[in-house]
């Protein structure tokens, strides 16, 4: 690991606050992860987490600890991307987004800014894109693509990419449901929905249109999980069609059309303000508007 690799792998971990998933996604073993925190705790003096029976967490010396990490490596990649020619560009782009999203779209995206910056090092982090604002808000990440909100908040700039509708689906093998639901008859189909972020609003307000009180066979967070109890039959769900497109389980899975239509989803960029004064983020953002239809 280079001088600051400790330091990103500490973020992470104070994140996800759980050391098998940084150790997964860090693409290190435990036994290295649990050592790189020892090593930083003894440089430090203090302890700054605590592992007991209800999980990880961080110390008062830990959260202080984090901020000092995030500062750090932010001012060492102001420092890194200060030059007079982008061609120059080096440092670190950290990119959250959501899987469909990076299977989907980052390729293309991401493929004028790569070879017009080499140098550039990606990190790409995937999840939940309910979680994405989130991310953004607590320094994580520099960059996100996923769904955007309806109001993007004031401290945050977006860059509209493309757009998907969202869609409602059955089981093929759900006969009785996939029957109901071209009727009509809402009433009769249970439903599998996201735990919360936007397509949960979304399809809250389709059923408030609809004055349909549902039954909520299951939750679950992100839409790959949902399409995987949908196709088993557990109820109908609502997705965005770029996820049920990139699916495996598309072909085990029927679109019911809606009226009226659920909604639409903008997907886009979304970083910080005042992170766009930052080399890399900004010669992102042109890139970017620059490939746009």
């Amino acid at each position: 690991m280079d001088s600051l690799e400790p330091l990103r792998v500490f973020l992470h971990l104070a994140d996800t606050l759980n050391f098998g998933r940084t150790s997964v996604e860090r693409h290190l073993s435990p036994a290295t992860l649990t050592r790189t925190v020892q090593r930083l705790e003894a440089q430090v003096g203090q302890r700054l987490l605590d592992r007991g029976p209800r999980g990880v967490a961080l110390t008062d010396d830990g959260r202080r600890f984090t901020e000092y990490a995030r500062q750090a490596l932010a001012l060492w990649e102001q420092y890194r991307q200060q030059g007079p020619e982008s061609a120059s560009l080096s440092g670190t782009l950290r990119i959250f987004s959501s899987v469909t999203a990076g299977q989907a779209i980052l390729p293309d995206l991401l493929a004028p800014f790569r070879r017009a910056h080499p140098q550039v090092r990606l990190e790409l982090q995937t999840g939940d894109a309910a979680g994405a604002i989130g991310r953004l808000d607590e320094g994580a990440v520099d960059v996100t693509v996923a769904a955007l909100p309806t109001r993007v908040p004031e401290h945050l700039a977006s860059a509209p990419v493309t757009d998907t509708p969202l869609v409602c689906v059955v089981a093929k093998t759900a006969r009785s449901q996939r029957a109901a639901a071209r009727t009509g008859d809402w009433t009769a189909v249970p439903f599998v929905l996201p735990r919360g972020g936007l397509a949960r609003d979304a399809a809250r307000r389709w059923f408030h249109r609809q004055r349909l009180d549902p039954a909520i066979a299951a939750e679950v967070d992100g839409h790959e999980a949902l399409l995987t109890l949908v196709s088993l039959g557990v109820g109908a769900g609502i997705v965005p069609r770029l996820v049920l497109d990139t699916s495996a389980a598309k072909a085990r899975l029927t679109v019911i059309p809606t009226d009226p239509p659920i909604g639409t989803f903008v997907i886009g960029l979304c970083a910080r303000r005042t992170d766009l004064r930052r080399p890399i983020l900004s010669a992102l953002w042109a890139s970017v508007a620059n490939t746009r239809p």
